[in-house]
């Protein structure tokens, strides 16, 4: 049996992303482990959930550094200690030095509430209202040093309706982030999925710059 791939997942939060993934993995269909969760905040949720699967917890509060570049060292540090083949970052609410990011090139995913390019940063229910658009979703991608901007993998896409607000909008979003990211994650798992030069590549073939692309 192949060994399986190392997960270190970066939270802030309540971790819902992390349950989704320890829930997926827990069916033994994804050939991953999380080995440690790690988390800026010592109050976040996440790490709950995480001590109550048996999973080791790490809290690096950010404050306790000067500056982002001496953090995102100690970052380095305690994600290496665990042997991660892939990190996650799951509202992990921390803008990345470019040298953690460079660091983890190829290994490091991310989960955004858009569908990337458009949208990026925050409040993007509250945006796509404001725009009038038919269409959102939400996006998995390799991480960059651009902000929400790196090779897209997999994307889920819902219609707006006429009674949306920005509530119920996230509620739906968070549905098919709790899909979309296992899928990622497994078919990293799974060897299928990897960075090439020209971007996202599945089953050695690139994928579009939209992502695979999943409608509901």
């Amino acid at each position: 049996m192949a060994t399986p791939c190392n997960v270190v997942v970066l939270i802030s939060g309540g971790g819902s992303n992390l349950q989704a993934l320890m829930d997926s993995i827990g069916t033994g269909d994804v050939p991953a482990r999380i080995t440690a969760v790690l988390s800026n905040r010592a109050d976040a949720y996440g790490l709950r959930r995480a001590e109550q699967a048996g999973i080791e917890t790490v809290v690096l509060d950010h404050k306790a550094y000067e500056g982002r570049e001496a953090f995102d060292a100690a970052l380095i540090q305690a994600i290496d200690a665990r042997g991660a083949d892939l990190v996650v970052l799951a509202g992990f609410m921390r803008i990345l030095s470019a040298g953690f990011v460079r660091h983890y090139e190829g290994r490091l995913l991310n989960i955004h509430p858009s569908l990337l390019p458009k949208h990026k940063g925050l409040h993007t229910h509250q945006r796509v209202l404001e725009a009038g658009e038919a269409e959102h979703g939400c996006s998995v991608h390799f991480v960059t040093e651009e902000l929400d901007g790196g090779p897209l993998v997999v994307q889920a896409v819902i219609p707006v309706r006429p009674d949306d607000t920005p509530e119920s909008l996230a509620q739906r979003v968070h549905v098919q982030e709790h899909l979309i990211y296992p899928l990622a994650v497994r078919w990293f798992a799974e060897g299928r999925l990897r960075l090439g030069v020209a971007g996202a590549e599945l089953d050695g073939e690139p994928l579009p710059a939209s992502g695979r692309s999943i409608r509901h």
